[in-house]
């Protein structure tokens, strides 16, 4: 009998493919029982393309959990509770960082294996700053002197506003009903607006893997406060990686969760071959020994903490893990990507034209009602 071949998307950079790769390399069908390939696509499109596309073409696709809502709708994944036993979910629960597996559960089920974890930290160059700063005043210091650049292309110019007003006690659609808690909001744009006013015009364009780049290459900014971490960029290199910046020292440390998940498509043939290889993938031993590496970034508590890990990858897990440990979901609604990303366009013309807190705001809360369906969980 044939062994089965699956098809799985991922997407074009080091941590989000190596680690898959060189797994379903080790993969011998007469011996595993399957066969297993992953394509890849830019960032770009793994933040923005309909995700029912994805999972028409592929077995497995790797997502981000604001994607949820509009699988549900699309009804193009398996939910996890009808592929595993409770006890293993709850297993995972417990042992993943944060809030990562509560992250792909959405209208009562779970849908995503929480493979990577990430969230936006600090990135800081070590040849210009002694130490990165805490609190958003010194950041701003800084940012007066020109040396700070913020990460606001694509989605990340509403990621980072929504980090901020979590730094300042308020999580996005925390009520279900409203965007923004009008204070924090208030708070967070007179900030984001103060640091726009320094950060770089031509590294705008750049996204979190393009700035880090930039700044691994370039000494003309020290700091950027808020963008997704990427371990590559943490071993033997200019940049060190911190913890996201907070309003008052014993305030919260504001950022809003990002990583990946592995989804299983309708359209996917599973088999217990199947299930046991992406078990293996969230096991202990090869989320703190295969994965990291391999250049991914991985999900579990257990791999944060190792002194092992930390060592062999710059302590950026030891030196960010509070950060993504108390980092807030994003909206997850059907329409929720299409929310972001007019939520982020709303953004740039606020900072470029210097638009005030509450026209901003209001638009905002605009912008999600109209994406957002009536009763839908957020």
């Amino acid at each position: 009998m044939t062994a089965p071949r699956y098809h799985g998307l991922t997407w074009d950079h080091p941590r989000g493919y190596r680690a898959l790769e060189a797994a379903a390399s080790r993969l011998d069908p007469d011996r595993d029982g399957l066969a297993l390939s992953w394509d890849r696509h830019s960032l770009e499109g793994f933040e923005e393309r309909p995700i029912g596309e994805q999972c028409a073409l592929y077995d497995l696709v790797v997502l981000d959990h604001p994607h949820v809502g509009e699988a549900v709708a699309a009804d193009c994944l398996v939910p996890l509770e009808d592929l595993f036993e409770d006890e293993e979910i709850a297993a995972w629960q417990a042992a993943v960082m944060g809030r990562c597996l509560d992250s792909y559960r959405y209208a009562g089920r779970h849908w995503a294996l929480p493979l990577d974890a990430a969230t936006q930290v600090m990135a800081w160059r070590k040849d210009r700053l002694d130490a990165p700063p805490t609190l958003w005043d010194e950041v701003v210091r800084l940012a007066e002197t020109g040396g700070v650049v913020l990460s606001l292309s694509g989605p990340h110019a509403a990621l980072t506003f929504q980090s901020i007003c979590a730094a300042h006690g308020a999580s996005p659609a925390a009520d279900g009903e409203t965007f923004m808690e009008p204070a924090a909001g208030r708070a967070a744009w007179s900030l984001l607006s103060r640091l726009a006013a320094h950060s770089p015009p031509a590294l705008r364009p750049l996204n979190p893997i393009g700035l880090l780049e930039h700044m691994s290459a370039h000494d003309d900014v020290a700091l950027c406060p808020l963008v997704y971490g990427y371990v590559n960029y943490a071993p033997d290199g200019a940049l060190g990686f911190a913890d996201a910046p907070r309003v008052t020292p014993d305030g919260p440390v504001g950022s809003i969760l990002g990583g990946t998940g592995i989804g299983v498509s309708r359209r996917c043939a599973v088999t217990p071959q199947l299930l046991d290889h992406l078990r293996w993938l969230m096991a202990d031993a090869t989320q703190r020994g295969f994965i990291p590496a391999h250049e991914g970034q991985p999900a579990l508590q257990a791999a944060w903490r190792d002194p092992a890990v930390n060592a062999r990858w710059g302590d950026f897990y030891a030196s960010t893990y509070a950060t993504l440990d108390g980092a807030s979901l994003r909206p997850r609604h059907d329409g929720a990507i299409a929310f972001q990303t007019a939520a982020s366009q709303r953004v740039r013309a606020g900072l470029d034209i210097g638009d005030g807190a509450d026209r901003v705001l209001d638009d905002l809360q605009a912008l999600f009602v109209r994406h957002r369906p009536a009763g839908a969980e957020t």
